[in-house]
């Protein structure tokens, strides 16, 4: 994997990954949003023959970023998983069972409709919006509507953020990336299996390109 960047925020130390995610430092946390699991399943049950690698290939990449930040717990800013249960989310329950010293809290997102039983027997947490320090975190950044820590910053997920970069002869592609304005984030769709939202930066906007399993400051 190709090395992360740092990013410095609020006297605090995120390290943003080219598999999509951000590492807190100071908290021991990995922060993720729009995994989406059972999204190909769902898809084959429909009848759409999408291959059950995409899938692995996302679980195998989690692992991956488990292994290098070491983390003690995952905050997953909504859609964890992308709809009922099906067979993807039976190797999950196998994943899990890997990996029971890591909390993991989801934010729940519009996605998340599993029954409660479910989550519970996997020891995943769940809540509506989550406060950490002055960090806070909710799925879509317009649904806040809740109380917050005064002068929290936000992490979301929701609309998977992508960029436009111009290159030689008019040319342009789109990437994913991180998006941060002063008073939030919106964190890149962690499946590959999702289409992206151009974002239109505003002035004091930060946006941070995923290309080539690099981030390209833009």
């Amino acid at each position: 994997m190709r090395a992360p960047y740092l990013y410095h925020m609020q006297q605090q130390r995120f390290w943003l990954s080219p598999e999509r995610m951000v590492f807190w430092e100071e908290e021991k946390a990995l922060i993720v949003s729009d995994l989406h699991f059972g999204k190909t399943g769902h898809f084959r049950k429909s009848g759409i023959p999408v291959p059950q690698s995409v899938y692995k290939e996302d679980l195998q990449r989690l692992v991956s970023q488990l292994q290098y930040f070491q983390p003690r717990q995952l905050i997953v800013v909504g859609d964890m998983f992308h709809s009922h249960a099906n067979k993807e989310l039976d190797l999950f329950k196998k994943w899990r069972h890997d990996f029971p010293q890591l909390g993991i809290q989801l934010v729940m997102g519009n996605h998340d409709i599993l029954q409660d039983k479910w989550y519970k027997e996997l020891e995943i947490e769940t809540v509506d919006q989550l406060t950490i320090k002055d960090m806070s975190f909710t799925h879509d950044i317009n649904d806040i509507d809740g109380p917050v820590a005064h002068g929290a910053y936000f992490f979301s997920g929701h609309i998977h953020p992508g960029v436009h970069i111009r290159g030689g002869g008019k040319q342009s592609l789109h990437f994913p990336c991180f998006y941060f304005s002063p008073s939030y984030c919106v964190l890149p769709a962690f499946s590959r299996f999702t289409g992206l939202a151009t974002i239109r930066p505003a002035a004091g906007d930060k946006v941070f390109a995923i290309v080539n399993h690099s981030i390209i400051p833009c």
